[in-house]
């Protein structure tokens, strides 16, 4: 589903990511840890096209999407979902969920949200809240 092959990541002349390569299947979950410092956000940006990489090359779904611009590898279904509580506070936990979709044009939206649901229980049971009432933990 995803190949990263031999990435170079920097911000000028300072290389951050020096030939990182990785493969994640279609039903894998995966963490990329690092302390500090390690590049593992810079991976990330270049992998979503935040960051356009100085070498290398990524694969999504055998296409190669390494000069995409971020919208694009977007629409193609490769997003980053930033750590912390960005949630629509005012917005329900569905309609945070639609919103997360909104680039989408095909008809399996629905389908995707309830498998969220199916994976993560508790927002099923909290799907008309305000996102901005859930815990911590929940957003």
């Amino acid at each position: 589903m995803l190949i990263v092959e031999n990435l170079v990541v920097g911000y000028g002349r300072l290389e951050v990511v020096r030939s990182v390569s990785l493969e994640v299947g279609s039903t894998a979950v995966v963490a990329l840890i690092g302390g500090n410092g390690a590049g593992t956000s810079t991976i990330l940006n270049a992998v979503t096209g935040l960051v356009r990489p100085q070498a290398g090359r990524i694969l999504f779904g055998g296409i190669d999407v390494t000069r995409w611009p971020a919208y694009r590898v977007a629409r193609a279904g490769l997003v980053l979902v930033p750590q912390g509580r960005q949630v629509i506070a005012p917005l329900t936990v569905e309609e945070n969920l639609e919103m997360g979709a909104y680039v989408r044009r095909d008809t399996e939206i629905r389908l995707d949200i309830e498998r969220m649901f199916d994976r993560f229980p508790r927002l099923r049971e909290r799907r008309g809240v305000q996102a901005g009432l859930l815990s911590g933990g929940e957003q």
